[in-house]
């Protein structure tokens, strides 16, 4: 799977056999071989065999084809070749196919180095004007779906007919199936438009066809597709698998190791090992970091926010979210179909107590997924917006809005977003009668093979089978507090400890310390003492 294809097997023999004196036609063999390296994901001889032609080439359209391996060979370090742009340019002088393929490569940068995605749109629509000008009908589909992907993930108005433009004939085969071409944009639009079985159908195409070419890179990215493809549906071991594929093809090839190292945390945190999600989410961060890649710095942020949250880390998963809303702000990204952080970052808001900045969370994201018309996003904000109401007390309207939300996300085919749905219903229904349950939650889970849900889930209904409710006389006092301090005081009253009751409720032990500073305040007492001394005396009147 990791060897060179047929063609780049014999170029590479060709170039490595061809003396490096006999003039410019050897040393467009050896442009070709490094072409066919970087397809093959010898992204190393790629780099050697440019460089030593840039040593002795004179003709423009050598020197720009052996600085865009250089450029290529980068991968999503492209900080570290940012000295390359200037004499790229000038040795692309006024060609419009040459300049086509600058810009193509400078919109990247715009992406990537300056976390810049209107300037990224901008380069690339440049390029392709200037390839079709040029008659480069591949350079032009490249820079049309780079295009398209951008204004996909800034909520652009012209998304859809760029798409189409990129998905116009004449295509190019190789660009077609290219993890930059065409048929990843129709992926990227379908994935966001919650068109689960077309976005799984075109990226397993996708992944036989590039396959079936011998295109490396482009392999590792797509079982990172699919296995996202899987987790959005539900299918969390299936999607483990992948991710856990992805990132092994990464590490031997020296490709994609970001993105693999997100997903791979994002399908860890859902399906396998939470520790394990946290230590690749910490290494997704710190490898975009390294590189100066500020979108991966994003999109570590949000796998790591979210592992944290299903670690009952409230604190942490809001400090790595906030960053991710910075971050995509200044980017200009409102589509939250892209990220789809924020019903975590509005639930881990609502865990720490802060329900006014986790209701503007809700709203703010409501309004661009109501006009870009993410429904799945949409339920999953009601979902956050239901555990909002819970806490200031509106108990009613925060089951209705669950379980609206809930048949909504099984209707759309997202599993794990419906289990968690029913998994918060089950909360609000604890102690009373009602259709929704641990037990039922749990179930749930277990269909979507999410591990790490599905023990929580498991640990509840225990809980809730063996442990009495406070009784009704203790519970009178706790009338004008918010729902987490409320549940927070009955399970002081139960004379549970502080480390006891985040465990119960999946908060971290400062989240309870922080609700019971709260509650003393409304209480009028001090400690807790106090809280067991008024149950007690409710209890003898």
């Amino acid at each position: 799977r990791g060897a060179p294809s047929a063609a780049a097997s014999l170029g590479l023999l060709a170039a490595l056999h061809t003396p490096a004196d006999d003039g410019p036609a050897p040393d467009r063999r050896r442009l070709q071989a490094a072409e066919d390296a970087i397809t093959a994901g010898e992204v190393d001889l790629a780099r050697d065999i440019a460089r030593e032609v840039l040593t002795r080439a004179t003709s423009p359209e050598d020197r720009v084809r052996a600085w865009m391996v250089v450029i290529e060979a980068a991968g999503q370090a492209l900080g570290e070749v940012d000295t390359v742009y200037p004499q790229v340019l000038a040795d692309a002088g006024d060609d419009p196919r040459l300049l086509a393929l600058v810009h193509y490569q400078l919109a990247w940068r715009g992406l990537v180095v300056e976390g810049d995605f209107a300037k990224g749109r901008e380069e690339a629509a440049h390029a392709a004007e200037l390839a079709a000008r040029a008659g480069d009908r591949r350079t032009e589909l490249l820079a049309l779906s780079f295009q398209a992907q951008t204004e996909a993930l800034m909520g652009h108005p012209a998304a859809p007919e760029t798409i189409k433009r990129a998905l116009m004939e004449p295509q190019d085969p190789q660009v077609t199936c290219h993890h930059n071409g065409a048929g990843m944009a129709r992926y990227r639009w379908l994935i966001m438009s919650d068109e689960l079985p077309d976005a799984r159908a075109t990226v397993s195409g996708l992944l036989r066809e590039v396959r079936r070419r011998g295109m490396v890179e482009s392999e590792v990215h797509f079982v990172r597709l699919l296995a996202d493809t899987e987790l959005r549906s539900g299918n969390c071991g299936r999607a483990l698998d992948l991710a856990r594929e992805s990132m092994r093809l990464a590490r031997d090839s020296g490709i994609g190791e970001m993105p693999s190292a997100v997903l791979a945390s994002l399908a860890e945190a859902a399906g396998g090992d939470v520790q394990r999600a946290l230590e690749l989410g910490r290494e997704a961060v710190e490898l975009a970091e390294q590189a100066g890649d500020q979108m991966y710095i994003s999109r570590g942020l949000t796998a790591l926010g979210q592992a944290q949250l299903v670690a009952g880390d409230a604190e942490g998963a809001v400090a790595s979210l906030r960053r991710v809303r910075e971050l995509e702000n200044g980017f200009g990204i409102t589509d939250p179909a892209r990220g789809r952080w924020h019903g975590d970052l509005a639930e881990a808001l609502v865990r720490i107590g802060e329900l006014d900045e986790a209701q503007r969370v809700v709203d703010e994201t409501r309004a661009h997924a109501l006009r870009l018309g993410r429904e799945s996003m949409l339920a999953v904000l009601d979902r956050a917006e239901a555990l909002v109401r819970a806490a200031r007390g509106d108990q009613e309207a925060a089951v209705a809005q669950l379980t609206s939300a809930q048949d909504r996300l099984a209707r759309l085919g997202y599993g794990l977003e419906e289990a968690r749905a029913a998994f918060a219903l089950a909360g609000l229904h604890r102690g009373r009668p009602g259709p929704t349950s641990y037990d039922e939650a749990a179930r749930l889970f277990r269909r979507c093979r999410a591990l790490p849900w599905l023990r929580q889930a498991e640990a509840a209904a225990v809980a809730g089978r063996v442990e009495p409710n406070p009784p009704a006389a203790a519970s009178e006092g706790l009338e004008g507090l918010a729902s987490m301090e409320r549940q927070v005081a009955a399970l002081v009253m139960e004379g549970a400890t502080n480390r006891e009751i985040a465990a119960r409720l999946f908060i971290s032990v400062k989240t309870v310390e922080a609700t019971l500073t709260r509650v003393y305040r409304k209480l009028g007492i001090r400690s807790r003492v106090d809280i067991v001394r008024l149950a007690a005396g409710r209890r003898t009147k």
